[in-house]
């Protein structure tokens, strides 16, 4: 069977005008996120190619106009054999009217090295590249004994847990490859939380009563919440400060954990002191951190800075976290992910990307969030590994480069074969 598996390396090649003509085709489907809503069209075309190749697709609105794909071809000895979900989403970046593009970013423009167009890198490439790895595959009558799950979601550029809705619904398998940036290194990803941090006062106050509230001898015990959330914002900062030095990851500059005090809102009119502000924060945190973790550690740490305020400790601030999407709910969360560089799939990967590339994967830790962090915290191990990088992924004239599409292709048909062909208790041999 290697030798069938090396003659579709060859196919790569030979129709890498069809590789091409996918990735093309995907991105003329306008999805940008925000404004979302708009994914139905490229989802449909999706599972009709899945089915195409005999997968059985599930298809659900996570929001209407959004659907989720999840295609499955089951294997012919599942119980035996290892299991693989290759996950993407097709939303994309934002575009803006005053943005410099070539020609219109749904309209991708073809060159001798790369493919031009909104998505390219982030992340059609990817998805274009493993569909058609899955239809060589396919073509050439080559079966899988451990099942494949193919999931093509919505919403990660916008918070919103399409990963997250098909986690919920139950698949599960031995490893999960989101094909996301990624410049082909294999790759795992700190965290995103955001939250609201609220500060209020149960009563309303003229404007009037302010010099009873902060000179001598006034005799109201009330405040501005404004100006309590300075305070606020100056424990964020220390915890900050603290956070830079006491907590380290490898692959990670010093202080990457940070907290940023994104927007602020409060007061309803200049005749009245402000009686409420709210703060929304973003807080990145390391691969080894949970979201839950941390969010509890900012809380306890600002519920002592309120304690030590002659106001707050009366009207301690309130805490909102996450949420499932940037536009429906002004909250996210971004699980983090740890790989196991010792973790046969990862093994088996790094293998497949040095037979096709020549020179060792990079195995390291991805400056930005995917979904993939929803898979380690629903107890898959998973890892990222993907076409594009990020000095093209959201920006104007994103694009993607042939060659490196090509070999993405390539390392996909060996790692499909090979791990949905790996009995799962022999998946400790040998991968080199």
């Amino acid at each position: 069977m290697i030798h069938n598996i090396e003659g579709l390396m060859l196919q790569v090649e030979n129709r890498k005008q069809e590789l091409i003509d996918l990735v093309t085709t995907l991105i003329k489907f306008e999805t940008p996120a925000p404004p979302a809503r708009n994914t139905k069209d490229i989802q449909q075309f999706i599972a009709t190619y899945l089915e195409n190749l005999h997968f059985k697709t599930d298809i659900w609105d996570v929001y209407p106009g959004d659907p989720n794909v999840v295609g499955v071809k089951k294997g012919k000895a599942s119980e035996l054999y290892s299991s693989l979900i290759i996950n993407g989403h097709v939303d994309v970046a934002e575009i803006r009217e005053d943005e410099e593009w070539l020609t219109n970013p749904f309209d991708p423009i073809v060159t001798e090295e790369a493919i031009i167009g909104r998505g390219a890198a982030d992340m059609k490439g990817g998805i274009a590249g493993a569909l058609f790895a899955l239809k060589l595959l396919h073509e050439a009558n080559i079966d899988m004994n451990g099942d494949l799950i193919f999931q093509s979601v919505i919403g990660e550029e916008v918070g919103e847990a399409g990963t997250l809705q098909c986690c919920e619904r139950g698949y599960k398998v031995d490893f999960a490859l989101v094909v996301d940036t990624s410049d082909l290194h294999i790759q795992g990803q700190g965290g995103v939380i955001t939250g609201w941090i609220t500060v209020k006062s149960p009563k309303t106050f003229h404007d009037a009563t302010r010099r009873n509230m902060i000179h001598a001898g006034g005799g109201l015990l009330q405040a501005s919440a404004i100006e309590k959330m300075m305070k606020i914002i100056e424990g964020l900062q220390d915890l900050e400060r603290h956070w830079a030095v006491t907590k380290q990851y490898d692959g990670f500059p010093p202080g990457t954990n940070t907290i940023n005090p994104a927007v602020i809102e409060g007061g309803r009119h200049p005749a009245f002191i402000a009686d409420e502000c709210k703060l929304w924060i973003t807080v990145h945190y390391y691969p080894n951190e949970t979201y839950k973790e941390v969010s509890r550690e900012i809380e306890e740490h600002l519920l002592s800075v309120a304690k030590s305020d002659p106001w707050l400790k009366h009207y301690p601030p309130t805490f909102e976290w996450g949420g499932c999407s940037m536009i429906e709910e002004k909250g996210e969360i971004f699980p983090s992910l740890e790989v196991d560089p010792n973790h046969p799939a990862v093994r088996l990967l790094s293998t497949s990307h040095q037979i096709h590339h020549g020179k060792e994967v990079t195995i390291d830790v991805s400056p930005s969030v995917t979904d993939g962090g929803w898979f380690g915290d629903a107890g898959i191990a998973a890892a990222i590994y993907g076409p594009g990088d990020f000095k093209n992924a959201h920006a104007v004239n994103e694009s993607c480069s042939i060659n490196q599409l090509i070999a993405f292709t390539k390392t996909m048909i060996h790692f499909i074969y090979e791990w949905t062909n790996t009995k799962k208790d022999d998946r400790y041999r040998d991968f080199s």
